[in-house]
């Protein structure tokens, strides 16, 4: 590991400077060196006990607790140094460690949290992870944050995230597991109660360079609008964007081109074989496409879907529209009903809808029934980037008609319950090359297990087992981002639900018990937030009601591309906080994670949703602000009452946050009195006299 830091003395006077560093949790550390300015300084590796003394001096004397988060854990120190005035001193910190290994998981645990007590954001954090394996990687994985993760062969790996201006990073976590073979599999579990169901986690990574795979020919049809809304700027990037997709098919696959307006019009009556000559005409035909006329959604679709018949490769439709239907038929859930009748083959639909004038609920209709998904592009968003990312990512399917089956060791008894329940994405699309499966779900059913993959690859039908193990009671909260992903994903679920089907209560209910528990504000439950609303109250879930029942009845317009881009982000999820202190889902944020799947912000009069710091997420908590009091969401009004009192910086106050090896301590990182319940107990950590 190899950390550099920048610090720079903008006073008068030279500063004497001494450099902490937390070390991973359980790190085993054989090697440790720090340079300033070149230079190679000494440093001291402390024990547990030491940094902990250390640590509740420096809490202590600042009135800050922002440190008490790596309580439990070692602690480098430096000798003094000096920076005199309006120098800057780069400190580097080169370290080895023996990283843990969990069900064929390599866990990377980073301390880039150490900032939270700084009063100022950092301008620009960038760290960049190396792997190299002599075995083929596999999966590589982030709960924590959005990497960019580059692949340029088997046996190497690359991670690059750049966050810039943040008050708060969470610690970065990373695994990768290794695996021979065309897939690779890995299975996280997560049960902090054995009497309830627990949380799963399946990730599923094609090898890079595919040796031992049939490249699958594939079908694609797409669909572009290109009505009088599309004039300008849209159609000319349309046509770039075409003229991309048209040049990455591949020499076996088979397409066309259907534009509609008003009327419906095919590059060819019927599907077309990749080669120079047929590239070289659709090129023609997609310059000569010119924007004018009404929008005819409804017979580009059916025409689009009429043209595909053969069910043995897979079929894609990429349809992009930036308007309402307004010509032929105009219903959207007839419109629905038509497609899913002329779509023969089970081809998926990716939906591209472009600016805000888009009936958005028809799209995520549309792309539902399809196993496909919905991209929203802005209206200062290029058109060409947006399809291009996409196709990027599914132009090379490796395996079609995905399934997974969990065997149990011990067989699951006739009239039993389901053991796996609620997994998400609900419909499995494709595996494609690049592409990592994420798979969250919840299980009833604990111990050894064989997880088997099917799917077909050129018409062959291929498998993937290995055996792992689903928890009966975790130890400790390391996997509990399992849980957070899964319930980002169930709310989007939720959404969905209740935007396509209709208003239940149930739902509601469960949307409101699930933002509370896990802090993530959707535009129906963001008024949880406010200080004034008592998240017992019992009129929140019909004013969640209320509120969606009203939203989601706005199928186009800025409020209702919002809506939905939020609800699909969420959908997708693919990571969430570390943990950390100032982080977290706040208002329905990912904290500084770059993964934001409300960033953009719910509308509603035409006055954006604000986000306030009055929601915090730390570990596998959630806390409100309520009258000038941290809240710990799971303590109800009769725990309040018998709550124990403890005074911050007070001797009880750090034997609280030392207990159970320092996991409490992450709990009490409040600026501020904060009511929480810990190991089975309920305290109210009050600020000093005088604060």
């Amino acid at each position: 590991m190899q950390i550099a830091q920048v610090f720079q003395n903008t006073g008068s006077r030279t500063l004497e400077a001494r450099l902490l560093f937390p070390l991973p949790e359980d790190a085993a550390i054989d090697r440790l060196t720090l340079i300033v300015d070149g230079k190679e300084l000494p440093g001291r590796l402390m024990k547990k006990a030491e940094a902990r003394r250390i640590y509740e001096s420096i809490v202590r004397r600042q009135q800050d607790p922002a440190l008490l988060e790596y309580m439990g854990q070692g602690l480098f120190q430096t000798r003094v140094f000096p920076i005199p005035p309006g120098a800057r001193r780069r400190v580097e910190i080169r370290y080895s460690q023996l990283l843990k290994k969990d069900n064929g998981l390599v866990d990377l645990h980073l301390p880039t949290g150490t900032v939270k007590h700084s009063h100022r954001p950092i301008d620009t954090l960038n760290i960049s992870v190396r792997i190299d394996s002599s075995s083929p990687i596999k999966t590589v994985f982030s709960p924590s944050h959005d990497v960019d993760i580059k692949r340029p062969d088997d046996h190497h790996a690359h991670g690059k995230l750049t966050l810039k201006n943040v008050f708060s990073p969470d610690d970065l976590r990373m695994f990768y597991g290794t695996k021979d073979g065309l897939v690779g599999m890995n299975l996280v579990s997560y049960r902090p109660d054995p009497k309830q169901d627990g949380y799963f986690l399946l990730l599923a990574s094609p090898e890079v360079k595919l040796k031992k795979a049939k490249a699958v020919p594939k079908t694609v049809v797409f669909v572009i609008d290109r009505s009088g809304s599309m004039n300008g700027k849209k159609i000319e990037q349309a046509r770039e964007a075409l003229k991309y997709l048209v040049g990455r098919l591949g020499p076996r696959d088979t397409f066309n081109i259907v534009a509609y307006d008003t009327q419906v019009e095919s590059f060819r009556p019927e599907l077309q074989r990749v080669n120079d000559r047929s590239q070289k005409a659709a090129l023609g035909f997609v310059d000569g496409l010119f924007a004018g006329g009404s929008t005819n959604i409804a017979g580009a679709l059916t025409t689009a879907l009429g043209m595909l018949v053969d069910k043995k490769r897979p079929n894609y439709v990429l349809f992009l529209t930036d308007g309402l239907p307004t010509v032929g038929e105009r219903n959207e859930v007839q419109i629905a009903a038509n497609a899913r009748k002329a779509n023969r083959v089970g081809a998926r639909m990716y939906s591209f809808g472009v600016g805000f004038d888009v009936n958005s609920r028809l799209l995520d209709r549309l792309s539902r029934d399809h196993r496909g998904q919905s991209v929203y592009v802005r209206p200062n968003e290029d058109i060409e980037v947006q399809i291009s990312k996409l196709y990027d990512r599914i132009g090379a399917p490796l395996l079609t008609k995905l399934a997974v089956n969990f065997e149990f060791d011990k067989a699951v008894r006739a009239g039993d319950p389901q053991p796996i329940t609620r997994a998400y994405p609900r419909e499995l699309t494709d595996l494609f090359r690049g592409e990592q499966l994420i798979w969250v779900g919840r299980y009833r059913k604990s111990g050894r297990v064989k997880v088997t993959l099917t799917g077909e690859n050129g018409g062959d039908r291929r498998s993937f087992s290995f055996a792992t193990s689903l928890a009966d009671r975790s130890r400790d909260e390391s996997h509990g981002f399992v849980e957070k992903l899964w319930a980002l994903r169930r709310i989007g679920e939720i959404i969905d639900e209740l935007d396509l089907n209709g208003t239940n209560q149930e739902l509601v209910d469960e949307l409101v018990r699930l933002s509370i528990a896990h802090g993530v504000m959707t535009p129906y439950t963001s008024f949880l937030a406010d200080e004034d609303v008592n998240l017992a109250a019992r009129d929140n879930t019909n004013r969640a009601r209320v509120t969606a029942t009203r939203k989601l009845a706005q199928a186009s317009g800025e409020s209702g591309f919002v809506q939905r881009r939020i609800k699909g982000r969420l959908q997708k999820a693919s990571s969430v906080p570390a943990g950390g202190g100032g982080g977290g889902f706040a208002a329905g944020r990912f904290g500084n994670s770059g993964s934001d799947p409300t960033a953009d912000r719910a509308v509603a009069g035409g006055s954006p949703h604000v986000v306030r710091p009055t929601v915090r997420n730390i570990g596998q908590k959630s806390f409100f602000l309520k009258e000038r009091l941290w809240r710990d969401s799971t303590v109800t009004a009769e725990q309040e009452k018998r709550a124990i009192r403890i005074t911050q910086y007070s001797r009880q106050y750090f034997d609280l946050a030392a207990a159970h090896r320092g996991t409490l301590a992450k709990y009490l990182a409040f600026n501020g009195p904060v009511l929480v319940n810990l190991d089975g107990k309920t305290y109210r950590i009050e600020s000093p006299a005088g604060k």
